[in-house]
């Protein structure tokens, strides 16, 4: 649990330690002010990444947790989450947490584009003014989609959005207005592109920035949520370049021969070439999501990944240990930050990886999709499935346009987006999303398909009880926080 508390303007932007005795704050105490060089400035943008984890609290709410029942351990935050409750707790790994985290890392951004403004910028400054854009650019595109209604052209008007803050702060309490979820993509929009051309790789670590194909693939992210194809195609390219399979995460091959401790360090590791971008943050779920009671099920995995459903009845690349399935992949390894060596008092922490070039290639190939160019599409599966399935045998394995439709057959009617999937499209697209709910189970990222498809959900207690999330239902929209409403931004309907 955290003992700071975070008032953040609408629970927003910086970090107060505050005791009962204390005295309200009339202005946030500003330490930035000697922000004076390039270094300092590129120092205040490594916290511009939200420093929380989103997989505890969207990875329970999707299709890929089940209830394991009541030996299993009880969590407060995998619990209600399950059961799509609204929850104000701000301890580390609730959304609240989150939300905060994500405002702190703004303001970072924010901050440090001030400092780059104050000393006139230029040359020496564009690739920390670019980092700077992309990342205040992610938070927001985070936020929007996690407390907002998801992106769509005819109703983004009217929707409610999330307060798009560009300015940094000097005060506690600040007027804020959520907008309307077509201002804020506008201006996610505005960032990506007066950030990306900026962005370099010149960094001692990379795969902890907004590198160029880092940057890239969040573009490729927020216009396959826009829907907006050929940009999907254009920056997902500048990613994958000429020779994808050499760039995935190789569940058929290098993963295959690694111990249980040896994917964990490997997952989320910065020389593994699928990572693209990986941010530490503060989160117990290293510890807690294998044994939570909410999570995938021995049954849920096996249907997902061991009953032989993806290529010639081969299944999934996991690997098995023994004679139980390898259902919690171990995809965080914590690790310890000390505050009080004498007590050992700190914090817990993990890395998430948080774009891959798995995602990306993902992303393209449902652009391609909806472009209606089938052939590269039908080529991008089969390069992902060839790093993907077990005992994969690229003379026996490869797919043909049929062979997917008749695999991913889906009845019209499920997947409801903004947009038209026409007849022909929908086994791909269908097939699609079912990889990525694979890929990148216990990581959350289901739950933005759940969202943009508008797709039901169906949770089931272990004494048979359902309880459904229908596909339009107003708790897909998390409550805004106590502490922002508060301060005058909108709840959601419920």
């Amino acid at each position: 649990m955290k003992t700071n508390i975070k008032l953040i303007g609408i629970s927003l932007l910086t970090l107060f330690i505050i005791s009962s005795c204390e005295d309200s704050l009339d202005e946030i105490p500003d330490n930035r002010t000697q922000i004076d060089t390039a270094e300092k400035i590129a120092e205040l943008i490594t916290l511009a990444y939200p420093a929380g984890t989103y997989a505890p609290f969207l990875a329970p709410m999707t299709d890929n947790a089940d209830d394991k029942g009541p030996t299993a351990n009880e969590r407060r935050v995998n619990t209600e989450m399950y059961f799509w409750r609204d929850v104000n707790d701000n301890d580390t790994d609730f959304p609240t947490d989150y939300w905060n985290e994500c405002y702190e890392a703004i303001s970072q951004a924010n901050h440090a584009l001030q400092a780059i403004e104050d000393l006139g910028g230029g040359s020496e400054f564009n690739h920390l003014k670019g980092e700077a854009l992309i990342a205040r650019a992610y938070a927001h595109f985070m936020l929007v989609n996690i407390w907002s209604k998801t992106y769509d052209p005819a109703t983004a008007g009217s929707d409610l959005g999330i307060p798009y803050v560009i300015e940094p702060e000097n005060i506690v309490i600040k007027d804020y207005k959520r907008g309307t979820v077509k201002e804020v993509y506008e201006k996610i929009e505005a960032d990506i592109e007066a950030g990306l051309p900026l962005v370099t790789n010149a960094y001692k670590i990379p795969k902890f920035h907004f590198t160029k194909k880092a940057a890239n693939a969040f573009a490729s992210r927020f216009y396959l949520y826009k829907g907006d194809w050929e940009k999907v195609v254009k920056h997902s390219n500048e990613v994958l370049g000429d020779a994808p399979a050499d760039l995935l995460r190789d569940w058929n091959g290098k993963y295959r021969s690694l111990t249980f401790a040896q994917i964990g360090n490997e997952y989320s590791s910065t020389t593994e070439v699928a990572n693209l971008l990986i941010v530490s943050g503060n989160s117990l779920y290293a510890r807690n999501y294998s044994g939570s009671r909410y999570q995938l099920s021995s049954d849920l995995a096996t249907n997902l990944f061991f009953n032989g459903s993806q290529v010639n009845g081969k299944g999934w690349g996991y690997r098995v240990f023994g004679n139980d399935l390898f259902l919690n992949l171990p995809k965080y390894v914590e690790y310890f930050r000390t505050t009080n060596a004498a007590a050992n008092i700190g914090f817990a922490f993990l890395n998430s990886v948080l774009l891959t070039t798995d995602e990306v290639l993902l992303n393209r190939a449902e652009a391609y999709t909806m472009l209606g160019q089938m052939d590269n599409a039908v080529n991008d599966i089969n390069v992902f499935l060839s790093k993907k399935v077990r005992n994969y045998d690229a003379s026996t394995d490869v797919l043909t346009l049929d062979q997917l439709n008749t695999i991913h057959s889906v009845a019209e009617g499920i997947y409801t987006p903004f947009y038209t999937i026409e007849a022909e499209k929908l086994a791909l697209i269908n097939g699609i999303s079912e990889y990525r709910r694979r890929e990148f189970q216990n990581e959350g990222l289901r739950w933005f398909d759940i969202r943009r498809f508008n797709l039901s959900v169906v949770h089931e207690d272990f004494f048979d009880n359902k309880s459904t999330l229908t596909k339009t239902d107003n708790r897909k929209q998390l409550q805004i926080p106590v502490d922002a409403q508060s301060f005058g931004l909108q709840p959601n309907p419920r």
